[in-house]
């Protein structure tokens, strides 16, 4: 099984990973809301075990985001409080159950076997737009059935585009969810990037619409409009 911990106190979070690897569970951590939010996008999980109160995107909006896009993975919400009220807000975003901190570790490995036990309902795995399609799962890229051959910085860009399709993003939300943290970022890195993908789902196709647009002095956005 394989769990995903989005947890801020490092100590908490790396205490409860080993718990669970010693109870043969795959474990993979984040230690923001952001962060937290791109790996459970990104990737698949069994359980997320996402702590209420996180830095950078606190955990009713990352779970808010996630439902909202069609992920239904099982939500376990942590948090120091016991308030009913922040039990109802976590609920309320699309949490599956509530654990208030502190917490016996046994009672933490029955929610989560109890929680993977639900019936799932089956997540979206394919971004659409226009005869532009994108398998999340596969990682297959196609535009009017033409596969498209992508670099994994050239998929994540192209996944980030999608899932905020006809939104303008400006080049430092680019950076922080497709980049985070590294440090190698030069200041023309998303224009190479952007002129990428142009090259492989826009040049190839000169009849369709162009895809990627350039909003000048805000940033791009993909649109089929």
């Amino acid at each position: 099984m394989k769990i995903l911990i989005i947890e801020d106190e490092v100590k908490i979070a790396n205490s409860i990973k080993q718990g669970l690897e010693q109870e043969n569970f795959s474990v993979e951590v984040a230690f923001d809301g952001e962060s937290g939010y791109d790996l459970a996008s990104m990737s698949s999980y069994d359980v997320i075990l996402l702590d209420l109160m996180l830095p950078k995107m606190d955990g009713v909006t990352v779970c808010k985001n996630l439902r909202n896009e069609g992920n239904h993975t099982p939500i376990l919400m942590l948090t120091a409080k016991s308030d009913v009220e922040d039990k109802v807000d976590g609920l309320d975003s699309g949490a599956d159950d509530y654990l208030a901190k502190p917490f016996a570790f046994d009672e933490l490995v029955a929610r989560i076997h109890a929680l993977s036990r639900r019936p799932k309902t089956t997540q979206a795995t394919i971004l659409k737009l226009g005869s532009l399609t994108l398998n999340t799962k596969t990682f297959e890229a196609t535009r009017e059935g033409t596969p498209i051959t992508l670099s994994k910085t050239e998929y994540m860009l192209l996944v980030y585009l999608m899932k905020n399709a006809n939104q303008i993003l400006t080049k430092e939300k680019i950076v922080d969810n497709v980049w985070k943290f590294d440090a190698d970022i030069l200041p023309n890195t998303v224009e190479v990037y952007i002129g990428y993908l142009r090259s492989k789902i826009d040049k190839p196709f000169p009849k369709s619409k162009k895809l990627i647009k350039t909003i000048r002095g805000f940033g791009y956005k993909i649109s089929d409009v």
